[in-house]
Protein backbone atom coordinates (compact mmCIF):
# COMPACT_ATOMS: atom_id res chain seq x y z
CA UNK A 1 0.00 0.00 0.00
CA UNK A 2 1.37 3.17 -0.86
CA UNK A 3 0.14 6.55 0.82
CA UNK A 4 -0.28 10.05 -1.09
CA UNK A 5 0.03 12.68 1.37
CA UNK A 6 -1.06 16.56 -0.43
CA UNK A 7 -0.91 19.70 1.42
CA UNK A 8 -3.37 20.96 -0.36
CA UNK A 9 -6.27 18.60 -1.16
CA UNK A 10 -7.67 20.94 -4.16
CA UNK A 11 -4.04 21.75 -5.89
CA UNK A 12 -4.22 20.33 -9.34
CA UNK A 13 -0.63 20.44 -10.54
CA UNK A 14 0.50 18.56 -6.85
CA UNK A 15 -2.30 15.76 -7.32
CA UNK A 16 -1.40 15.52 -10.99
CA UNK A 17 2.81 14.88 -10.22
CA UNK A 18 1.63 12.22 -7.60
CA UNK A 19 -0.91 10.46 -9.78
CA UNK A 20 1.92 11.03 -12.76
CA UNK A 21 4.78 9.38 -10.62
CA UNK A 22 2.24 6.37 -9.16
CA UNK A 23 1.15 5.50 -12.97
CA UNK A 24 5.08 5.44 -14.27
CA UNK A 25 5.88 3.40 -10.71
CA UNK A 26 2.69 0.98 -11.82
CA UNK A 27 0.39 1.26 -8.63
CA UNK A 28 -2.83 0.33 -9.44
CA UNK A 29 -5.52 2.19 -7.78
CA UNK A 30 -6.17 -0.64 -5.24
CA UNK A 31 -2.90 -0.36 -3.79
CA UNK A 32 -3.29 3.88 -3.07
CA UNK A 33 -4.31 5.31 -0.50
CA UNK A 34 -4.71 9.33 -0.80
CA UNK A 35 -4.36 12.02 2.40
CA UNK A 36 -4.72 15.78 2.64
CA UNK A 37 -2.33 17.61 5.21
CA UNK A 38 -0.99 16.56 8.36
CA UNK A 39 -3.76 13.18 8.41
CA UNK A 40 -1.64 9.87 9.13
CA UNK A 41 -2.18 6.46 8.09
CA UNK A 42 -3.83 4.29 11.02
CA UNK A 43 -2.42 0.87 9.19
CA UNK A 44 1.41 2.04 8.42
CA UNK A 45 1.05 2.96 5.23
CA UNK A 46 4.16 3.60 2.96
CA UNK A 47 4.51 7.30 2.41
CA UNK A 48 5.18 8.28 -1.14
CA UNK A 49 8.50 10.19 -2.12
CA UNK A 50 8.47 13.62 -3.10
CA UNK A 51 6.59 13.56 -6.62
CA UNK A 52 8.78 14.32 -9.60
CA UNK A 53 7.32 14.18 -13.22
CA UNK A 54 7.89 11.00 -15.27
CA UNK A 55 8.80 11.33 -19.08
CA UNK A 56 5.34 12.04 -20.67
CA UNK A 57 5.93 8.50 -22.40
CA UNK A 58 5.94 6.55 -19.23
CA UNK A 59 2.60 8.16 -18.56
CA UNK A 60 0.79 7.77 -21.79
CA UNK A 61 -1.74 10.89 -23.35
CA UNK A 62 -4.13 11.91 -21.57
CA UNK A 63 -7.44 13.26 -22.79
CA UNK A 64 -7.65 17.09 -22.03
CA UNK A 65 -11.39 16.92 -21.68
CA UNK A 66 -10.00 14.62 -18.39
CA UNK A 67 -7.69 16.94 -17.28
CA UNK A 68 -10.46 19.80 -17.28
CA UNK A 69 -12.94 17.65 -15.34
CA UNK A 70 -10.30 16.55 -12.73
CA UNK A 71 -9.21 20.82 -12.13
CA UNK A 72 -12.61 21.25 -10.96
CA UNK A 73 -13.51 17.82 -9.19
CA UNK A 74 -10.16 18.61 -7.11
CA UNK A 75 -12.42 21.17 -5.45
CA UNK A 76 -15.28 19.19 -4.17
CA UNK A 77 -15.71 18.84 -0.90
CA UNK A 78 -15.70 15.17 -1.30
CA UNK A 79 -12.53 13.15 0.25
CA UNK A 80 -13.01 10.52 -2.28
CA UNK A 81 -12.10 12.87 -4.67
CA UNK A 82 -8.38 12.60 -5.07
CA UNK A 83 -9.18 8.20 -5.41
CA UNK A 84 -11.47 8.36 -7.53
CA UNK A 85 -9.61 10.72 -9.81
CA UNK A 86 -7.28 8.22 -9.99
CA UNK A 87 -9.02 5.33 -10.82
CA UNK A 88 -10.19 7.03 -13.50
CA UNK A 89 -7.03 7.84 -14.67
CA UNK A 90 -5.21 4.63 -14.36
CA UNK A 91 -8.47 2.78 -16.46
CA UNK A 92 -7.64 5.89 -19.35
CA UNK A 93 -4.71 5.00 -19.74
CA UNK A 94 -4.89 1.08 -19.14
CA UNK A 95 -7.33 0.37 -22.30
CA UNK A 96 -10.15 2.06 -21.35
CA UNK A 97 -9.26 5.57 -23.85
CA UNK A 98 -13.30 5.96 -24.34
CA UNK A 99 -13.97 6.13 -20.67
CA UNK A 100 -15.18 9.45 -20.48
CA UNK A 101 -17.93 8.71 -23.79
CA UNK A 102 -19.82 6.27 -20.79
CA UNK A 103 -22.01 8.49 -18.95
CA UNK A 104 -23.85 5.58 -17.30
CA UNK A 105 -20.01 4.37 -15.73
CA UNK A 106 -20.23 5.13 -11.57
CA UNK A 107 -16.99 7.01 -11.82
CA UNK A 108 -17.81 9.42 -14.83
CA UNK A 109 -21.04 9.76 -13.20
CA UNK A 110 -19.84 10.88 -9.91
CA UNK A 111 -17.19 12.67 -11.59
CA UNK A 112 -19.54 14.60 -13.46
CA UNK A 113 -21.90 15.51 -10.36
CA UNK A 114 -18.89 16.76 -8.44
CA UNK A 115 -17.87 19.08 -11.27
CA UNK A 116 -21.58 20.20 -11.32
CA UNK A 117 -21.94 21.12 -7.77
CA UNK A 118 -18.36 22.63 -8.08
CA UNK A 119 -19.06 25.39 -10.97
CA UNK A 120 -22.52 26.04 -9.29
CA UNK A 121 -20.95 26.96 -6.03
CA UNK A 122 -18.68 29.45 -8.15
CA UNK A 123 -21.38 30.66 -9.71
CA UNK A 124 -23.20 31.38 -6.34
CA UNK A 125 -19.94 32.88 -5.24
CA UNK A 126 -19.32 35.57 -7.82
CA UNK A 127 -23.56 36.44 -7.58
CA UNK A 128 -23.44 36.74 -3.73
CA UNK A 129 -20.79 37.61 -2.33
CA UNK A 130 -21.31 41.03 -0.02
CA UNK A 131 -18.54 43.48 0.12
CA UNK A 132 -18.45 45.80 2.89
CA UNK A 133 -16.13 48.67 3.36
CA UNK A 134 -13.95 49.31 6.62
CA UNK A 135 -11.88 52.21 7.20
CA UNK A 136 -7.86 51.43 6.93
CA UNK A 137 -4.84 53.13 7.36
CA UNK A 138 -4.25 53.66 3.98
CA UNK A 139 -8.07 54.08 2.94
CA UNK A 140 -10.67 52.12 2.53
CA UNK A 141 -10.85 48.60 2.42
CA UNK A 142 -13.67 46.26 1.31
CA UNK A 143 -14.33 42.77 3.11
CA UNK A 144 -16.79 39.96 2.63
CA UNK A 145 -18.02 36.80 4.27
CA UNK A 146 -19.48 33.86 2.06
CA UNK A 147 -19.30 30.28 2.69
CA UNK A 148 -19.00 27.95 0.06
CA UNK A 149 -19.84 24.00 0.05
CA UNK A 150 -16.40 23.54 -1.83
CA UNK A 151 -12.61 24.75 -2.18
CA UNK A 152 -13.52 27.18 -5.04
CA UNK A 153 -11.83 30.37 -3.56
CA UNK A 154 -8.38 30.29 -5.48
CA UNK A 155 -10.24 29.77 -8.51
CA UNK A 156 -13.49 32.25 -8.11
CA UNK A 157 -10.42 34.94 -6.88
CA UNK A 158 -9.06 36.05 -10.28
CA UNK A 159 -12.85 36.94 -11.04
CA UNK A 160 -12.92 39.43 -8.03
CA UNK A 161 -9.41 40.68 -9.29
CA UNK A 162 -11.06 41.79 -12.69
CA UNK A 163 -14.26 42.59 -11.67
CA UNK A 164 -12.72 45.10 -8.72
CA UNK A 165 -8.98 46.07 -9.74
CA UNK A 166 -9.39 49.20 -8.34
CA UNK A 167 -10.43 48.16 -4.66
CA UNK A 168 -8.18 46.82 -2.27
CA UNK A 169 -10.79 43.86 -0.83
CA UNK A 170 -10.21 40.49 1.48
CA UNK A 171 -13.47 37.38 0.61
CA UNK A 172 -12.82 35.56 3.80
CA UNK A 173 -14.24 31.87 3.94
CA UNK A 174 -13.91 29.03 6.40
CA UNK A 175 -12.05 27.39 4.13
CA UNK A 176 -9.25 30.31 3.06
CA UNK A 177 -9.27 33.66 2.03
CA UNK A 178 -8.26 36.05 -0.88
CA UNK A 179 -6.77 39.60 -0.68
CA UNK A 180 -6.25 41.84 -3.56
CA UNK A 181 -4.20 45.33 -2.87
CA UNK A 182 -4.35 46.42 -5.73
CA UNK A 183 -1.41 45.09 -7.22
CA UNK A 184 -0.88 41.41 -6.20
CA UNK A 185 -3.81 38.54 -4.88
CA UNK A 186 -2.22 36.51 -2.20
CA UNK A 187 -4.20 33.54 -0.75
CA UNK A 188 -4.30 32.51 3.10
CA UNK A 189 -5.83 30.48 5.68
CA UNK A 190 -9.71 30.32 6.38
CA UNK A 191 -11.33 32.39 9.01
CA UNK A 192 -13.91 32.85 11.22
CA UNK A 193 -16.92 35.13 10.35
CA UNK A 194 -16.62 37.25 13.18
CA UNK A 195 -13.85 38.48 11.39
CA UNK A 196 -15.69 40.68 8.98
CA UNK A 197 -17.76 43.17 9.62
CA UNK A 198 -21.31 43.12 9.98
CA UNK A 199 -22.38 46.23 7.72
CA UNK A 200 -21.86 49.41 6.69
CA UNK A 201 -23.18 52.66 5.77
CA UNK A 202 -24.03 52.03 2.25
CA UNK A 203 -26.31 48.50 3.12
CA UNK A 204 -29.57 50.98 3.93
CA UNK A 205 -28.83 52.39 0.15
CA UNK A 206 -28.95 48.97 -1.24
CA UNK A 207 -31.75 47.38 0.25
CA UNK A 208 -33.86 50.92 -1.06
CA UNK A 209 -32.85 49.92 -4.13
CA UNK A 210 -33.68 46.26 -4.02
CA UNK A 211 -36.90 46.59 -2.45
CA UNK A 212 -37.58 49.23 -5.81
CA UNK A 213 -36.59 46.70 -8.25
CA UNK A 214 -38.54 43.60 -6.63
CA UNK A 215 -41.22 42.97 -9.61
CA UNK A 216 -44.38 41.49 -7.94
CA UNK A 217 -45.75 40.42 -11.01
CA UNK A 218 -42.70 38.31 -12.01
CA UNK A 219 -42.36 36.76 -8.87
CA UNK A 220 -42.04 33.27 -8.88
CA UNK A 221 -40.75 31.46 -5.32
CA UNK A 222 -39.78 28.14 -6.09
CA UNK A 223 -37.49 29.79 -8.80
CA UNK A 224 -35.84 32.00 -6.81
CA UNK A 225 -35.17 29.85 -4.05
CA UNK A 226 -33.34 27.61 -6.49
CA UNK A 227 -31.05 30.18 -7.61
CA UNK A 228 -30.96 32.03 -4.48
CA UNK A 229 -31.04 28.93 -1.85
CA UNK A 230 -31.83 30.02 1.83
CA UNK A 231 -28.45 29.12 2.86
CA UNK A 232 -27.20 32.20 1.47
CA UNK A 233 -30.12 34.56 2.94
CA UNK A 234 -28.09 35.16 6.44
CA UNK A 235 -25.18 36.80 4.72
CA UNK A 236 -27.18 38.89 2.29
CA UNK A 237 -28.30 42.06 3.38
CA UNK A 238 -31.34 42.46 1.30
CA UNK A 239 -32.27 38.95 2.34
CA UNK A 240 -34.05 40.52 5.16
CA UNK A 241 -36.74 41.94 3.13
CA UNK A 242 -37.89 39.17 1.01
CA UNK A 243 -40.41 37.65 3.68
CA UNK A 244 -42.20 40.85 3.52
CA UNK A 245 -41.60 41.45 -0.18
CA UNK A 246 -43.08 38.21 -1.20
CA UNK A 247 -46.11 38.62 1.56
CA UNK A 248 -46.87 41.30 -0.13
CA UNK A 249 -46.70 40.42 -3.56
CA UNK A 250 -50.06 39.59 -4.74
CA UNK A 251 -51.76 43.23 -3.42
CA UNK A 252 -49.06 45.07 -4.93
CA UNK A 253 -49.56 43.33 -8.38
CA UNK A 254 -53.13 43.92 -8.23
CA UNK A 255 -52.47 47.82 -7.78
CA UNK A 256 -50.06 47.79 -10.53
CA UNK A 257 -53.10 46.03 -12.54
CA UNK A 258 -55.59 48.66 -11.56
CA UNK A 259 -53.79 51.14 -11.90
CA UNK A 260 -54.00 53.34 -15.52
CA UNK A 261 -51.76 52.50 -18.27
CA UNK A 262 -49.04 54.82 -19.36
CA UNK A 263 -49.78 55.63 -22.73
CA UNK A 264 -46.48 56.40 -25.37
CA UNK A 265 -45.59 59.69 -26.23
CA UNK A 266 -44.03 59.45 -29.32
CA UNK A 267 -43.87 56.55 -31.86
CA UNK A 268 -40.27 54.79 -31.39
CA UNK A 269 -38.69 54.54 -35.31
CA UNK A 270 -37.49 51.36 -36.29
CA UNK A 271 -34.07 50.90 -35.95
CA UNK A 272 -31.78 51.46 -39.10
CA UNK A 273 -29.39 48.93 -40.04
CA UNK A 274 -25.51 50.36 -40.04
CA UNK A 275 -24.14 50.20 -43.31
CA UNK A 276 -20.46 48.69 -42.67
CA UNK A 277 -17.39 51.07 -43.12
CA UNK A 278 -15.04 50.29 -46.39
CA UNK A 279 -11.87 48.87 -44.82
CA UNK A 280 -8.77 51.08 -44.63
CA UNK A 281 -6.78 51.24 -48.04
CA UNK A 282 -2.91 50.65 -48.94
CA UNK A 283 -0.33 47.90 -47.86
CA UNK A 284 0.22 47.05 -44.34
CA UNK A 285 3.14 49.56 -44.03
CA UNK A 286 0.73 52.02 -45.35
CA UNK A 287 -1.78 50.82 -42.58
CA UNK A 288 0.17 51.07 -39.85
CA UNK A 289 0.95 54.82 -40.68
CA UNK A 290 -2.87 55.61 -40.89
CA UNK A 291 -3.47 53.84 -37.58
CA UNK A 292 -1.44 56.26 -35.77
CA UNK A 293 -3.22 58.97 -36.64
CA UNK A 294 -6.63 57.13 -35.34
CA UNK A 295 -8.66 59.45 -33.18
CA UNK A 296 -11.83 57.19 -33.47
CA UNK A 297 -12.06 56.55 -29.57
CA UNK A 298 -10.43 58.21 -26.61
CA UNK A 299 -7.54 55.65 -26.12
CA UNK A 300 -4.98 57.04 -28.18
CA UNK A 301 -5.20 60.30 -25.64
CA UNK A 302 -3.16 58.44 -22.73
CA UNK A 303 -1.81 56.05 -25.09
CA UNK A 304 2.57 56.77 -25.71
CA UNK A 305 1.78 55.42 -29.44
CA UNK A 306 -0.50 52.85 -31.26
CA UNK A 307 0.88 49.11 -31.43
CA UNK A 308 0.10 48.08 -34.37
CA UNK A 309 1.41 44.28 -35.40
CA UNK A 310 4.80 43.21 -36.69
CA UNK A 311 5.22 40.28 -39.23
CA UNK A 312 5.85 39.09 -42.86
CA UNK A 313 3.26 40.81 -45.17
CA UNK A 314 2.60 36.95 -46.40
CA UNK A 315 2.61 35.24 -43.11
CA UNK A 316 0.42 31.78 -43.26
CA UNK A 317 -0.18 32.38 -39.62
CA UNK A 318 -1.79 35.78 -37.58
CA UNK A 319 -1.64 35.10 -34.24
CA UNK A 320 -4.08 38.39 -32.64
CA UNK A 321 -4.04 38.68 -29.18
CA UNK A 322 -6.21 41.05 -26.86
CA UNK A 323 -4.30 44.93 -26.25
CA UNK A 324 -1.24 46.23 -25.49
CA UNK A 325 0.34 46.27 -21.85
CA UNK A 326 2.59 48.46 -20.57
CA UNK A 327 5.83 47.65 -22.19
CA UNK A 328 4.63 47.27 -25.22
CA UNK A 329 2.95 50.83 -24.92
CA UNK A 330 6.51 52.06 -24.56
CA UNK A 331 8.20 49.58 -26.93
CA UNK A 332 5.71 50.04 -29.87
CA UNK A 333 5.51 46.31 -30.39
CA UNK A 334 2.99 43.58 -29.71
CA UNK A 335 3.88 41.24 -27.00
CA UNK A 336 6.84 42.21 -25.72
CA UNK A 337 6.41 42.37 -22.12
CA UNK A 338 5.89 39.19 -19.56
CA UNK A 339 3.10 37.75 -21.50
CA UNK A 340 5.61 38.26 -24.29
CA UNK A 341 7.77 36.79 -22.89
CA UNK A 342 6.08 33.22 -21.77
CA UNK A 343 4.45 32.89 -25.52
CA UNK A 344 7.97 33.19 -26.98
CA UNK A 345 9.25 30.76 -24.28
CA UNK A 346 6.05 28.54 -25.88
CA UNK A 347 7.32 28.79 -29.71
CA UNK A 348 10.71 27.94 -28.90
CA UNK A 349 9.73 24.62 -26.75
CA UNK A 350 7.40 23.79 -30.29
CA UNK A 351 10.52 25.11 -32.40
CA UNK A 352 8.20 27.56 -34.03
CA UNK A 353 10.35 30.62 -34.86
CA UNK A 354 8.15 34.25 -34.33
CA UNK A 355 9.52 36.16 -37.24
CA UNK A 356 8.07 33.64 -39.30
CA UNK A 357 4.46 34.67 -38.10
CA UNK A 358 2.23 38.42 -38.10
CA UNK A 359 1.59 39.14 -34.35
CA UNK A 360 -1.15 41.23 -33.90
CA UNK A 361 -3.75 42.89 -31.20
CA UNK A 362 -7.30 43.50 -31.47
CA UNK A 363 -6.94 46.85 -29.75
CA UNK A 364 -4.15 49.48 -30.80
CA UNK A 365 -3.83 51.50 -27.68
CA UNK A 366 -2.62 50.70 -24.00
CA UNK A 367 -5.88 51.33 -21.71
CA UNK A 368 -4.33 51.68 -18.40
CA UNK A 369 -5.28 53.01 -14.85
CA UNK A 370 -2.40 55.20 -12.88
CA UNK A 371 -1.44 53.90 -9.62
CA UNK A 372 1.24 56.13 -8.17
CA UNK A 373 3.54 54.92 -10.76
CA UNK A 374 2.46 52.34 -11.63
CA UNK A 375 -0.01 51.94 -15.17
CA UNK A 376 -2.49 49.10 -14.34
CA UNK A 377 -3.63 47.39 -17.10
CA UNK A 378 -7.44 47.91 -17.89
CA UNK A 379 -9.75 45.85 -20.24
CA UNK A 380 -10.85 47.94 -23.29
CA UNK A 381 -14.75 48.31 -23.71
CA UNK A 382 -16.92 47.45 -26.76
CA UNK A 383 -17.22 50.65 -28.09
CA UNK A 384 -13.20 50.65 -28.09
CA UNK A 385 -12.98 47.59 -29.29
CA UNK A 386 -15.52 48.17 -32.16
CA UNK A 387 -13.53 50.99 -33.32
CA UNK A 388 -10.33 49.07 -33.17
CA UNK A 389 -11.95 46.45 -35.13
CA UNK A 390 -11.05 47.80 -38.85
CA UNK A 391 -8.21 47.71 -38.33
CA UNK A 392 -7.99 44.31 -37.66
CA UNK A 393 -9.77 43.53 -40.23
CA UNK A 394 -7.76 45.27 -43.04
CA UNK A 395 -4.61 43.59 -41.54
CA UNK A 396 -6.10 40.19 -42.48
CA UNK A 397 -7.50 41.34 -45.56
CA UNK A 398 -3.85 42.22 -46.19
CA UNK A 399 -2.20 39.26 -45.48
CA UNK A 400 -5.01 36.51 -46.16
CA UNK A 401 -3.40 34.08 -43.79
CA UNK A 402 -4.17 30.28 -43.78
CA UNK A 403 -4.38 30.05 -39.57
CA UNK A 404 -5.64 32.63 -37.33
CA UNK A 405 -4.59 32.10 -33.70
CA UNK A 406 -6.88 33.64 -31.10
CA UNK A 407 -5.00 34.61 -27.62
CA UNK A 408 -7.80 35.38 -24.89
CA UNK A 409 -11.12 35.96 -25.15
CA UNK A 410 -11.65 39.49 -26.46
CA UNK A 411 -10.09 38.19 -29.03
CA UNK A 412 -11.68 35.32 -29.90
CA UNK A 413 -14.62 36.73 -29.94
CA UNK A 414 -14.06 39.85 -32.34
CA UNK A 415 -13.25 37.14 -34.90
CA UNK A 416 -15.49 34.37 -33.86
CA UNK A 417 -18.68 35.55 -32.91
CA UNK A 418 -19.78 36.61 -28.90
CA UNK A 419 -21.15 33.23 -28.34
CA UNK A 420 -17.87 31.91 -28.73
CA UNK A 421 -16.71 30.46 -25.15
CA UNK A 422 -13.29 30.45 -24.86
CA UNK A 423 -12.79 27.76 -21.74
CA UNK A 424 -15.21 25.28 -23.52
CA UNK A 425 -13.77 25.77 -26.80
CA UNK A 426 -10.22 26.50 -27.03
CA UNK A 427 -8.25 23.99 -29.18
CA UNK A 428 -11.31 23.65 -31.53
CA UNK A 429 -10.75 24.36 -35.36
CA UNK A 430 -13.34 27.22 -35.94
CA UNK A 431 -13.92 27.60 -39.86
CA UNK A 432 -13.72 30.86 -41.31
CA UNK A 433 -13.64 30.58 -44.64
CA UNK A 434 -12.72 28.39 -47.60
CA UNK A 435 -9.24 29.46 -47.13
CA UNK A 436 -9.16 30.35 -43.41
CA UNK A 437 -9.14 29.01 -40.18
CA UNK A 438 -9.12 29.58 -36.47
CA UNK A 439 -8.35 28.76 -33.41
CA UNK A 440 -8.54 29.87 -29.68
CA UNK A 441 -6.59 29.68 -26.56
CA UNK A 442 -5.72 31.60 -23.44
CA UNK A 443 -4.13 34.84 -23.54
CA UNK A 444 -0.74 34.87 -21.44
CA UNK A 445 -1.17 37.00 -18.75
CA UNK A 446 -4.22 34.70 -17.12
CA UNK A 447 -1.17 31.98 -16.80
CA UNK A 448 0.86 34.65 -15.35
CA UNK A 449 -2.06 35.40 -12.71
CA UNK A 450 -2.52 31.81 -11.33
CA UNK A 451 -1.91 31.50 -7.55
CA UNK A 452 0.71 28.96 -7.22
CA UNK A 453 3.92 28.03 -9.15
CA UNK A 454 1.46 24.34 -10.41
CA UNK A 455 -1.32 26.10 -11.06
CA UNK A 456 0.99 27.76 -13.74
CA UNK A 457 3.16 25.15 -15.02
CA UNK A 458 -0.06 23.07 -15.66
CA UNK A 459 -1.08 25.85 -17.37
CA UNK A 460 1.48 26.38 -19.75
CA UNK A 461 1.77 22.85 -20.88
CA UNK A 462 -1.57 23.27 -21.77
CA UNK A 463 -1.07 26.39 -23.33
CA UNK A 464 1.52 24.88 -25.51
CA UNK A 465 0.03 21.73 -26.22
CA UNK A 466 -3.29 24.17 -27.75
CA UNK A 467 -0.42 26.22 -29.56
CA UNK A 468 1.04 23.14 -31.06
CA UNK A 469 -1.97 22.22 -32.73
CA UNK A 470 -0.99 24.94 -35.91
CA UNK A 471 1.48 22.03 -36.85
CA UNK A 472 -2.23 20.30 -37.64
CA UNK A 473 -3.15 22.87 -40.94
CA UNK A 474 0.39 24.89 -41.73
CA UNK A 475 2.24 24.46 -44.78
Amino acid sequence: MRSVILEDGSDFGAWRSAARELLAAGLPPAQVQWQVGGATDLFGAAPAPAPADPPAAAVGRVPREFMSLADTVLAHSDPRRHAVLYRMLWRLTHGERKLLQIATDDDVSWAHIAAKAVRRDMHKMKAFVRFREVAGPEGAVFIAWFEPLHDIVARVAPFFVRRFTGMRWSILTPLRSAHWDGETLRLDAGADKADAPTGDALEDLWRTYFANIFNPARLKVRAMTQEMPVRYWKNLPEAALIPALIQDASARMQAMVDKAPTMPQRRIPAPVKPVPAPLPGGSLAQLREQARQCRACPLWQPATQTVFGEGPDDARIVVVGEQPGDQEDLAGRPFVGPSGELFDRALAQLGIERHALYITNTVKHFKFEPRGKRRLHARANAQEQAACRQWLAAELDRIQPRLIVCLGAMAAQNLFGSEFRLLEQRGQWITLDESTRGIATVHPSYILRLPSEAARAAAFEDFVRDLDRMRELAP
